[in-house]
């Protein structure tokens, strides 16, 4: 059923809009290959990555990289994050996986959503 994200901007109480994401899966430890990359909407949400080959989710360890040092820069807000990386086990392919993260310029949180 494939993975959608969103960032919720704690700080602001709002979406965070045009944040770029990347999304890697683990081939071997430590090796990563890029799979996809996109950025949110302005309802600070991503559901891009398998839109199109839904086959490619598979089992395994996934890692979405969101570029939060850019969006903080054109907030004109000072970061500690100069981006977020969440790493993530993918156990069930046929199921959807929605990674959120919650975030603020020093601190951040997530969770699997639905």
């Amino acid at each position: 059923m494939g993975l959608s994200t969103h960032i919720l901007d704690t700080s602001l109480g709002r979406p965070a809009p045009d944040v770029a994401i990347t999304l890697y899966r683990q081939v071997s430890s430590p090796c990563w290959t890029k799979e996809g990359e996109g950025r949110t909407d302005s309802d600070g949400r991503f559901r891009g990555f398998f839109a199109d080959d839904s086959t490619k989710f598979q089992v395994g360890v996934y890692k979405l990289r969101f570029e939060v040092g850019q969006y903080y820069k054109q907030c004109q807000i000072d970061t500690l994050y100069p981006y977020v990386e969440i790493v993530f086990t993918v156990s069930d392919a046929s199921q959807h996986y929605h990674i959120p993260l919650l975030l603020s310029p020093f601190g951040y949180s997530t969770y699997r959503g639905s």
